[in-house]
């Protein structure tokens, strides 16, 4: 037996719904960081920077995790390098890239800062198996073209 289909209407309203759950829960998400960043006299960006940064990676790496243009992301680095908590050093392996590396000053500044994100996330109240099933819904709706 299959499943009734639903009629246009229903189906626009329930994307329509879903779509403004996910634009809330993002625009939760970015004031949560966005606040938790001005704190520590970072930017959003640079805050996300600081997030993603989870050991050494070239420009363009960061650049995907930041979902930012290359030179966005060259700005952002900038400011952290001139503020102490990123280095730029000779990648291991191509002479023509650079890996980005944090400071010792730069690795407390995100710690502090997963720990502030991760104490009142909008997230937070998910149980972990609510964590997982929402993110494994994500990723499938993001992985149709």
């Amino acid at each position: 037996m299959t499943p009734p289909r639903e009629a246009p209407d229903e189906r626009a309203r329930a994307e329509r719904a879903l779509c403004g759950l996910v634009n809330g829960l993002a625009q939760r998400i970015g004031d949560h960081l966005r606040d938790h960043a001005a704190g520590l006299g970072l930017t959003a960006p640079q805050a996300t920077a600081l997030r993603e940064l989870t050991g050494p990676m070239t420009m363009r790496e960061l650049s995907e995790r930041m979902s930012c243009e290359p030179s966005n992301t060259t700005f952002v680095v900038d400011r952290l390098e001139r503020q102490g908590l990123v280095e730029r050093r000779p990648h291991p392996t191509d002479r023509r890239a650079r890996h980005l590396v944090l400071t010792p000053a730069g690795t407390l500044l995100r710690e502090r800062l997963l720990t502030l994100l991760a104490a009142d996330s909008p997230l937070a109240g998910l149980r972990p198996e609510q964590r997982n099933a929402l993110q494994a819904l994500l990723e499938e709706a993001l992985a149709r073209p």
